[in-house]
């Protein structure tokens, strides 16, 4: 997919300040990154979400965010990281990114600006059940 940024950026068409390259994947830093640091993991292969990605990428696409959630904070001596996937809503690139942001208390990030709502009495036993259906076998 040529007219991808990611994909041009894994080809070495688009440079990128690349931070890890496997045979299946590749990471680089965000060019606008929440905190400088902040990388973007993506596969070689054009996918667009999470539930695209073939089943054999999973282990490895996991193995290396944990490298990279590691990496931040013995490199860039953050104290933690947060680790985020957007699926088609927010996902401003339309191909799999996992964002790695390097996290420090006070670093005024609050709650990645989510507002937070409350279950009614009975109602997470109802969304619990439609998922367990959903992922039954």
């Amino acid at each position: 997919m040529s007219a991808c940024v990611f994909c041009q950026i894994v080809s070495g068409e688009t440079p990128g300040h690349l931070v890890l390259e496997t045979d299946d994947l590749v990471a680089f830093l965000d060019t606008r990154p929440v905190f400088k640091g902040h990388v973007l993991l993506v596969p070689r292969e054009h996918v667009v979400t999470l539930p695209d990605l073939p089943a054999d990428l999973g282990a490895p696409f996991i193995e290396a965010a944990q490298r990279i959630a590691t990496a931040v904070v013995e490199a860039l001596g953050a104290q933690g990281s947060f680790v985020a996937i957007n699926n088609t809503v927010s996902q401003s690139v339309p191909h799999l990114h996992l964002h790695v942001v390097p996290r420090t208390k006070g670093d005024g990030l609050r709650g990645f600006f989510w507002p937070r709502t409350k279950y009614a009495d009975g109602e997470a036993a109802a969304y619990a059940e439609k998922l367990r259906e959903a992922l039954a076998p």
